[in-house]
């Protein structure tokens, strides 16, 4: 039989792996994966375990454990989620999809906890939907993620172990779904959803200094901010334009702001279909 191996990596190019035909991907919406990951939903491909192996970097990997039985691997350079394995399934990998060069050679089966996605950023395709995890899975626990009593006109938020939190005041200047290679990689999921407020609506409550700020090298402006502690993506300050920009997954409500439309379609994940009427631009809207 031939093993197709799969190539993948974080952002910043530490950390690469291998693994071997994939048996099935899906889509989370829970509010773990969503501040882990910083997109508004992870997509996840499984393989065997056995076909799986670390290529460099394995000793760049800090691991969050965010249950008792969740494990969240990250890069501590860039931030970018890995691959992890859980003690509920030894026998098999589970991979963030946006890490992944080429095509995976399957295609996503259905939305798990769906009930947790948000009002505002609906799911719009037509994949099965699963309130919580399909029938079965149901056995294992679930973890709730409490959120913060809201407040008029600021979006909050923060990472995943809660170390580092945040406000934001008033409506950001654009809200994007970006496609690139580069925002896939840094979320490791489909795309990235991106909210851009001027610096000074940015007001950090706690954790700053738990922030790490990674400027991916040759780009202009590109870069990742991430909790050192849990990986949680979180805002990320750029200097050179006065903006913050906002990874989506870590609010805890809507931004102030709907997304504008689909940015950089011409980079797309080939696993990944694009539904629902918002324009969309093969690079940036003229």
């Amino acid at each position: 039989m031939v093993r197709i191996m799969n190539r993948g990596s974080c952002l910043c190019g530490a950390v690469q792996f291998e693994a071997g035909s994939f048996t099935s991907m899906t889509h989370c919406h829970c509010s773990m994966c969503r501040r882990h990951h910083g997109a508004m939903f992870a997509t996840f491909l499984n393989a065997p375990r056995d076909r799986f192996r670390w290529i460099s970097g394995e000793e760049e990997i800090v691991a969050y454990r965010s249950s008792g039985r969740g494990l969240r691997p990250f890069c501590r350079r860039c931030g970018s989620a890995l691959p992890t394995f859980l003690p509920d399934w030894p026998a098999v990998v589970i991979v963030p999809a946006g890490l992944i060069e080429g095509d995976p050679g399957v295609r996503p089966e259905y939305h798990e906890f769906a009930a947790s996605a948000t009002d505002w950023f609906p799911i719009t395709d037509a994949l099965p939907r699963h309130a919580t995890r399909p029938a079965e899975f149901d056995a294992l626990p679930t973890v709730g993620n409490p959120m913060p009593d809201p407040k008029a006109g600021v979006a909050q938020g923060r990472c995943l172990c809660g170390a580092v939190a945040f406000e934001l005041e008033g409506a950001p200047e654009i809200v994007q779904n970006c496609h690139c290679s580069r925002c896939r990689r840094a979320r490791g999921a489909a795309h990235a959803t991106n909210a851009f407020f001027r610096r000074e609506q940015l007001t950090w409550i706690r954790g700053e200094e738990d922030v790490v700020n990674f400027p991916l090298p040759g780009a202009k402006r590109f870069g990742q901010a991430f909790c050192r502690r849990c990986g949680g993506k979180v805002p990320r300050v750029v200097q050179s334009t006065g903006y913050a920009v906002v990874p989506c997954g870590s609010l805890d409500g809507p931004p102030g702001g709907m997304p504008r439309g689909h940015i950089f379609v011409g980079s797309k994940a080939p696993w990944f279909e694009i539904t629902g009427g918002l324009p969309q631009w093969e690079e940036l809207p003229a």
